[in-house]
């Protein structure tokens, strides 16, 4: 088993090395002076199972070049079997047509990743479950919730909890949480004008008095996550929390967070986090390494990925 990082996550990766007490293969993954994408494996593989992680978050463009660029690298150097470990898929959100003449991006990617090389894809909670089906090899998407749960249970330890979900999608991930925490369940209405911008219109559940954890996949201009902590609070909520899997935090999302009414808002390392991030005073992360370590080990040892959430 032989672990390579390409340049997206580092930090996760080095933490992912140092669970698995393997050293990442030594590779250079570097830029030619017009931008192209260089990469030369400095180790043999020949006959390995080879785990590459990089999550194609900003630049998602740069980056997924690099994780294709190295999958072939690796398919060219006879590796047994080589397994794509993107704790964030990126194009995820394009998985369908949503209007007339666009494309279904996370489609085009899953083609992409498979044609470079790829045997197998680990992911971590995709925006949609039904992106797994996009692949035509076996793809195993892992859940961030009981990382976040165990979190929540630790600093929450018997307060009136009510698991918020902020639009209608999100209600099946708010549900499962609210059950691995016996907690009540509620849902915020909102309608979209427009790209980019949401409008609460209603909540429905008793949030009055109680403390509210609202749960996403994914957390980047941050604009429905504040809206709906500003609405909650005007409903009577004591306090408000947020637990989002990938912190994408774009643009003016950080002062966004750093300025509404939440207390906290804990995103994964599935993406590295910027300095904006680590300073936010009310922006944390959780690590997912073990998880995904977890996960890899037993891949490589052919035995149950699933069992890891029973």
């Amino acid at each position: 088993m032989k672990i390579i990082a390409c340049n997206s996550n580092r930090p996760l990766a080095e933490a992912i090395s140092a669970y698995l007490n393997l050293p990442l293969t030594k590779a250079s993954i570097r830029r030619f002076s017009d931008m192209e994408v260089f990469v030369e494996i400095q180790e043999n593989v020949r006959g390995e199972d080879v785990f590459v992680i990089q999550s194609t978050s900003f630049p998602a463009n740069d980056n997924l070049m690099e994780l294709l660029v190295t999958l072939d690298a690796l398919r060219r150097g006879s590796a047994r079997r080589v397994t794509a470990v993107i704790p964030y898929f990126g194009y995820a959100r394009q998985d369908r047509k949503s209007g007339p003449r666009t494309p279904i991006s996370a489609k085009l990617v899953a083609n992409l990743i498979t044609e470079a090389g790829a045997d197998r894809v680990l992911t971590m909670d995709l925006h949609a479950g039904q992106i797994q089906g996009f692949f035509d090899i076996p793809t195993d998407n892992l859940y961030a919730e009981p990382v976040l749960a165990k979190d929540i249970q630790d600093r929450e330890d018997g307060a009136d909890l009510v698991i918020v979900s902020p639009d209608v999608g999100g209600v099946v991930r708010a549900r499962a949480l609210a059950k691995r925490l016996d907690g009540d369940l509620a849902i915020i209405d909102k309608r979209r004008e427009r790209a980019g911008v949401s409008e609460v219109m209603n909540i429905i559940g008793d949030v009055k008095g109680r403390r509210c954890i609202l749960v996403d996949d994914i957390v980047d201009s941050a604009g429905t996550l504040c809206n709906a902590a500003v609405a909650l609070m005007e409903e009577g909520a004591e306090a408000v929390s947020a637990y989002v899997t990938h912190g994408v935090l774009s643009g003016g999302a950080v002062a966004r967070v750093s300025s509404s009414p939440m207390d906290r808002l804990c995103v994964t390392d599935s993406i590295m986090a910027t300095e904006a991030v680590r300073v936010a005073h009310n922006i944390e992360q959780l690590t997912v390494a073990p998880l995904i370590a977890e996960a890899m080990r037993r891949i490589s040892e052919e035995s149950s990925v699933s069992s890891l959430f029973n």
